[in-house]
């Protein structure tokens, strides 16, 4: 099992940033593959970004370039750095963890509450 919650989120106008947290914990170790993944009112969710056990990362065609994804295995803590915010980034934000890496699908087994990201123009 593992839990995951997420941090971060709040209003911000276009053009800004923030950084959302998911601070992992449980079986983390054998669960290491982890993504953040949007969803936006009446949409289907949608993968943003993923990071790899060798810490190479993937991004949705909408975020690269502005979204950062990295994470402290340490702390056990995945991040989501998001500038250049659009009224378009506008969505709940989850992170996601499993055993298999999934990449950008919404297939993953453990999954956060999500934090809210809301951008206005």
């Amino acid at each position: 099992q593992v839990q995951l919650v997420e941090s971060g989120g709040g209003s911000v106008q276009a053009g800004g940033s923030l950084r959302l947290s998911c601070a992992a914990s449980g079986d983390t170790y054998s669960n290491p593959y982890m993504a953040w993944f949007r969803q936006a009112t009446g949409k289907k969710r949608e993968g943003v970004a993923i990071i790899d056990t060798d810490g190479s990362t993937a991004y949705g065609a909408s975020v690269k370039g502005r979204f950062t994804i990295s994470k402290d295995n340490a702390q056990n803590t995945l991040y989501l750095q998001m500038n250049s915010l659009k009224p378009e980034d506008t969505a709940m934000y989850y992170c996601a963890a499993d055993r298999v890496q999934w990449w950008l699908l919404p297939s993953y087994k453990y999954w956060g509450q999500g934090t809210q990201v809301t951008v206005s123009s």
